[in-house]
């Protein structure tokens, strides 16, 4: 028996063959090596542009595919003869709770990642995803492991107002062993993926902690939102080459500073609702009440930072979120998210039951969409970044 070894940008495969074996191992070798390139050729492709801070930019539309459905081959299938035949669809953004990522401390599972972005980046399209670290239905969001003293159980239970029925749960961000561990994901997330192509987006859920069934102190909660700024600037190292985002909503008094930070740090503004007569997300500034509602920021830093807004499924049911409004079209939603919200990437909740997403289809191939840059929305490329990558 002989050893053949084989390198491949530092990589070394032992392929050991007797002369039987000899051709079944040539084959097998060259089937390896050939995978092994399609990994590296798309992790240097950003380190190879000339400069190295550049972002990755492709703005339009993006589906948004969430719960079990992610990794649903028939249902997967589907969604991709849509993205195929709406070229104004850049894409998807996929949900993933914190726990379904970590499966023990530092042991991350990316597998399903892994497949969806290989089967995106086949066709051409773009993967964003969202780490959920807030269910609204009583789901576990942070890894088991956290469940200690040391991480302060990790998250507390929220509820509708008025009641004390867990409805939801949030991470206790305030806790420094919490925040580290949060980082290290996302470090560990931007190693694996800033620099491949078709990676556009790393976001996190909104700013809204919900009703904690045990009161919140005011350290806490200002620890919260601090360290979520904390969190965002240590993902812009990590992701350099890649849009990162903060869905933002409430509360209405910490916006201003809030906000603000994230221009400052170069992250994008997204909402985790576009209802188009919301009067809190609406509001403006008057003498009795200084803080002004989330899509006022919109306006007011366009063109600094990428605007990114998100059409969630209550959203084509009604203008507001107590129902008081009425049923908007697609085109009024896209209206006001594309000249109101200043947007240059718009998330389509693919919603099968109510099937809306074939409204959105119909709308985005319309040929104001179909045939303009950016699918009709915004395509310059923010201040934020030095440049972007086409």
């Amino acid at each position: 028996m002989r050893s053949n070894i084989q390198t491949l940008s530092g990589i070394s495969l032992r392929v050991s063959t007797t002369n039987k074996q000899n051709n079944q191992a040539h084959i097998l070798l060259a089937a390896i090596l050939f995978c092994i390139s399609m990994i590296l050729v798309p992790l240097g492709a950003v380190a190879a542009t000339s400069d190295s801070t550049a972002v990755k930019w492709h703005p339009g539309h993006y589906y948004i595919i969430k719960g079990s459905k992610k990794n649903n081959t028939e249902y997967l299938s589907q969604v991709y003869s849509e993205l195929d035949a709406t070229p104004a669809l850049n894409g998807m953004m996929i949900r993933y709770f914190w726990m379904d990522l970590e499966d023990s401390k530092g042991v991350y599972d990316f597998s399903s990642i892994d497949k969806r972005l290989a089967e995106l980046a086949a066709r051409g399209k773009r993967l964003v995803i969202q780490v959920q670290t807030k269910s609204f239905n009583k789901r576990q969001v942070v890894p088991t492991y956290m469940k200690t003293a040391e991480y302060e159980g990790g998250e507390f239970y929220t509820s509708d107002y008025g009641s004390t029925e867990i409805r939801g749960r949030n991470i206790k961000l305030w806790n420094l062993q919490v925040r580290s561990r949060l980082i290290a994901l996302f470090k560990a997330m931007g190693e694996r993926y800033n620099s491949h192509p078709n990676f556009e987006g790393i976001s996190m859920i909104e700013t809204a902690l919900g009703q904690p069934i045990e009161p919140l102190s005011s350290t806490q909660i200002a620890g919260f939102y601090n360290n979520k700024i904390f969190v965002h600037r240590q993902m812009r190292s990590f992701f350099p080459n890649t849009m990162t985002i903060q869905e933002v909503n409430y509360p209405r008094s910490i916006l201003a500073s809030f906000v603000g930070s994230l221009k400052d740090i170069g992250t994008a503004l997204s909402s985790p609702d576009t209802f188009i007569e919301e009067e809190d997300l609406l509001y403006k500034t008057t003498k009795y009440d200084p803080n002004k509602g989330i899509y006022n920021y919109y306006a007011d830093f366009s063109g600094m930072i990428p605007m990114v807004p998100t059409v969630m499924p209550q959203n084509y049911k009604n203008t507001k979120g107590d129902g008081t409004g009425y049923v908007p079209t697609i085109a009024e939603i896209l209206t006001f998210a594309r000249d109101t919200l200043r947007a240059n990437y718009i998330f389509w909740a693919r919603e099968a039951r109510e099937k809306h997403y074939e409204q959105v289809l119909e709308v985005l191939n319309l040929n104001a969409q179909r045939n303009a840059p950016a699918g009709g929305l915004n395509p310059a490329c923010p201040a934020a970044y030095t440049s972007c990558i086409d």
